[in-house]
């Protein structure tokens, strides 16, 4: 029975993929390898360039990606999904995937830095975090399970912080959105994020010796349907310059 429900899981897993991705290149037709990458939803805006970038550089290939939170990522791995790279937000999420044997050995390719994130006009007028203690503030985060939520519990504890978070997104993007709709006061999203977002949302600089950094991993999955284009893509982004200064582009930092 058990075996049953998880390959039912992974075609379940497996068809909703296939409709959350689209082509990164744009170019369906000749097409002679195709790779699918799951990443972070903090990298939904960067990936696709630098797939445009590999793209240019090996033709005829077409990339598909799934973007949501990175351990929403690693379950659909484990689960069996048909996926052939993997990056995550966090280090020790990757890890769960190493030790589960479905993925290889990881690379770090970049870093990210948590800010305050304030609609635009920042209307509740925050200008430190020392103002997310406000009684009645709405202040929203990601939950625990997901990178930005245990950034953000790392960043509370680090500046010795009590707050009450209204809500707890399973992915930044869940979180910025409702920052950026006026539901919420202010969250803790990644700075790479805000920067994205441009004039429709504000942010309050959280100082460096006072921020916390998350490293990202990326790596190819044990049971990938393209093991070389895989592997290529991997290294492509860890080591190539192109890519490397996309994520400076950006805002990802080095990630050492």
């Amino acid at each position: 029975m058990i075996k049953v429900m998880r390959a039912l899981l992974a075609i379940a897993l497996a068809v909703g993929l296939g409709a959350l991705f689209p082509s990164a290149s744009g170019a369906t037709t000749k097409a002679n390898a195709e790779l699918t990458v799951s990443a972070a939803a903090s990298l939904t805006d960067v990936f696709p360039v630098i797939a445009d970038a590999f793209t240019k550089r090996f033709p005829n290939t077409v990339i598909r990606f799934n973007f949501v939170g990175s351990s929403t990522v690693m379950n659909q791995v484990i689960a069996g999904a048909p996926v052939d790279v993997v990056a995550t937000a966090s280090e020790p999420t990757m890890q769960i995937g190493v030790d589960s044997k479905q993925v290889l050995r990881p690379l770090f390719f970049a870093r990210n830095s948590m800010t305050i994130a304030v609609p635009a006009g920042n209307p509740a007028n925050i200008k430190s975090l020392a103002d997310l203690q406000r009684s009645g503030l709405l202040l929203g985060v990601c939950d625990t399970v997901a990178p930005c939520g245990a950034s953000a519990a790392e960043l509370f504890a680090k500046n010795k912080l009590s707050v009450t978070p209204v809500t707890r997104e399973l992915d930044v993007r869940s979180l910025l959105g409702k920052v950026i709709s006026g539901d919420l006061d202010a969250g803790i999203v990644y700075i790479t994020d805000v920067k994205a977002a441009g004039s429709k949302v504000e942010f309050v600089e959280i100082p460096i010796k006072d921020n916390v950094m998350t490293i990202y991993p990326i790596a190819m999955v044990a049971e990938a349907q393209n093991a070389q284009l895989a592997n290529r893509f991997v290294k492509f982004v860890r080591f190539s310059n192109t890519s490397q200064g996309i994520l400076r582009a950006f805002g990802f930092a080095k990630p050492w």
